[in-house]
């Protein structure tokens, strides 16, 4: 992968639609590169109403469905091991694709721990991902324990 982008699911949209153009006329779409999404949504809404789906620039897509939350809360989904590992094999089996896609509802808690973890995971520099507080430290400690445990 080339790169890592963390966006909001309305940014995510407008991402993948910029590559779009029918069949024949290819050459025209502004953007050309291959990439993967990690669609992250809410529970507590049943998603967003966006499906993301496979298509000739998009190699592979992962769905889940869990909350901003860092503690468990009544009504709410808790990410959680198996959900890590989930990310994990994900980004080992489309690191084949120009870039990892990592959207969220507003592109800036959830799915940036996730965008962080991936940088680091390929070995790259995420420390500007911690330059504020709105990483959901929860997500990010999830995906380091069970990346860990696989060393």
């Amino acid at each position: 992968m080339k790169r890592i982008l963390v966006r909001s699911v309305f940014d995510a949209f407008e991402y993948v639609m910029k590559h779009y153009w029918p069949p024949e006329l290819d050459d025209f779409a502004e953007l050309k590169d291959t990439y993967a999404v990690i669609s992250i949504q809410d529970t507590h809404t049943g998603g967003y109403g966006i499906t993301f789906t496979e298509s000739r620039k998009c190699t592979g897509v992962l769905t889940l469905y869990f909350d901003d939350i860092i503690k468990p809360v009544d009504g709410y989904v808790l990410f959680n091991e198996e959900q890590a590992a989930e990310i994990i094999g994900f980004i080992e089996e489309h690191q084949s694709a120009e870039t990892l896609l990592v959207h969220c509802y507003g592109g800036q808690s959830r799915s940036r721990a996730v965008g962080a973890f991936a940088l680091e995971m390929l070995g790259g520099d995420n420390s500007r991902y911690f330059e504020d507080s709105r990483l959901n430290r929860h997500v990010y400690a999830t995906l380091k324990k069970v990346w860990d445990a696989r060393k």
